[in-house]
């Protein structure tokens, strides 16, 4: 069974820092893409970042460049999701994707795996 499981949401303050992971199960890392992605209350779901089987990863929008770096061990099947100088506006469940693509898409119909999501909630 393919599947990806999503850990270290939790509280934090604004300026702190979190890091996701993203533990896969079922395939291998070299021939997927993985995804992050996140939805704030009454929003509709965005993308964060994707990174790549080769390791190239990618962050989306201008927001979030500088301050969530995505990363991989394929030894160890995670892909992770460091988020630094958090505010209050990154409050969202946080989901991992995958698809079975050489390429990221920052889509969400691109992806057939989803996690349950990890909830981040920035606050003083």
């Amino acid at each position: 069974q393919l599947q990806v499981v999503e850990s270290g949401g939790g509280l934090v303050q604004p300026g702190g820092s979190l890091r996701l992971s993203c533990t896969t199960s079922g395939f291998t890392l070299d021939y997927y893409v993985i995804a992050w992605f996140r939805q704030a209350p009454g929003k509709e779901r965005e993308g964060v970042s994707c990174i790549s089987p080769t390791g190239v990863g990618t962050t989306y929008p201008d927001s979030m460049q500088g301050r969530f770096t995505t990363s991989k061990d394929n030894a160890k099947n995670t892909v992770s999701l460091q988020m630094d100088s958090l505010n209050p506006a990154d409050t969202a469940v946080y989901y991992c994707a995958a698809r079975r693509h050489l390429v990221c898409s920052s889509r969400l119909s691109a992806y057939d795996i989803w996690g349950q999501g990890t909830q981040v909630t920035v606050s003083s």
